[in-house]
């Protein structure tokens, strides 16, 4: 079987997310789980594509348009402190879908960002 070359900073598998208003989606990824930018290339219609990263994961994403629409996504985020977390993401914007609560995996939540896209914050039990 052929070895599987992935560049350095990316995984195999990556979300790749469209939204409407994808340039403020940045603002808050970095707000809210310490996002850091990798690259945006923006265009006429915003941003054409930007890549940013949480932890050791990378996440592409592009403004929607006429030719590409919305395409949001559920995400699974494991965090150091998943209530702090929680609350942080609805002081940027977020809605609840599920408060904090400890469960049989961890201390997990869940938020709806202000872009469609659905959060599972995690932490460790302590």
């Amino acid at each position: 079987m052929d070895q599987l070359n992935i560049p350095e900073g990316y995984q195999t598998v990556m979300p790749y997310l469209i939204m409407d208003n994808a340039a403020a989606f940045f603002d808050f990824t970095q707000k809210v789980f310490g996002a850091q930018e990798k690259m945006r290339v923006m265009d006429g219609e915003g941003v054409r594509h930007a890549e940013i990263t949480i932890g050791g994961s990378t996440i592409m994403f592009a403004s929607a348009t006429d030719k590409w629409s919305v395409q949001n996504t559920g995400l699974y985020v494991h965090v150091i402190n998943a209530d702090e977390t929680y609350r942080t993401a609805l002081q940027n914007g977020a809605e609840s879908i599920m408060p904090p609560a400890d469960m049989e995996y961890g201390r997990s939540s869940g938020v709806r960002d202000p872009f469609g896209n659905v959060w599972w914050i995690t932490s460790e039990l302590k």
